[in-house]
């Protein structure tokens, strides 16, 4: 399983986290973000959304990094992981729905008003920060009442779904995402997700400096 990906992004370092999570081996192809390689040939052709990451396992293209780790979990059987039971695999299947449409977009806002722009030399838009304030709010009150009496998103096991919601908020810290209000929501972070193996093995520290 040939994974390409850049291991500082966001949806990059949710796959690498969630194969080593599964214990899924894979081959990582860099394509480099910052250079521009993930909208050039030959990614493109790859992946025609020109976004990383994607997968290639024989002669079988996927891309969607939460589509990838419901076929690696799949394809590894792992059933603690990636539940097969309807309704527990339905609970996964909406976190994972919701992560995409809904909580990484505006995670992301302050992924890029706090982390990438100071990166590039310029200043954070404290009007889209103030604007988002609100949509955040509201997602992380859904995510805080949903950890208040559960260890893990969808039970006592961790899952694909806590690392696909997880993997937005990676930065936390250095985007200054505001969680003074979501208490349930720092200690899943902090004291269950961040202590996981396989999110420490794919670490990215403040400054995007991998492997420090």
């Amino acid at each position: 399983m040939d994974i390409y990906a850049d291991p500082l992004t966001v949806n990059c370092r949710k796959v690498l986290a969630g194969l080593q999570f599964l214990g899924v081996q894979y081959n990582l192809v860099n394509v480099n973000y910052m250079a521009g390689e993930h909208a050039e040939e030959p990614y493109v052709s790859l992946n025609p959304n020109a976004s990383l990451p994607a997968m290639k396992d024989g002669d079988f293209t996927l891309w969607e990094s939460n589509a990838i780790l419901q076929y690696a979990a799949d394809k590894s059987g792992n059933s603690q992981a990636y539940p097969t039971e309807l309704q527990a695999r339905a609970n996964v299947n909406r976190w994972l729905l919701w992560e995409s449409s809904a909580w990484f977009p505006s995670c992301y806002v302050y992924i890029v008003e706090n982390c990438v722009k100071p990166l590039m030399g310029a200043e954070a838009d404290q009007a889209l920060l103030e604007a988002e304030g609100a949509r955040f709010a509201k997602l992380a009150s859904i995510l805080d009442a949903a950890l208040a009496d559960s260890q893990w998103l969808c039970g006592d096991m961790p899952t694909i779904a806590d690392i696909a919601v997880a993997a937005p908020m990676h930065l936390h810290g250095w985007a200054q995402l505001p969680l003074d209000e979501s208490p349930n929501l720092v200690r899943w972070m902090t004291q269950q997700v961040e202590t996981l193996p396989a999110w420490q093995a794919t670490h990215i520290p403040d400054g995007f400096g991998l492997g420090e």
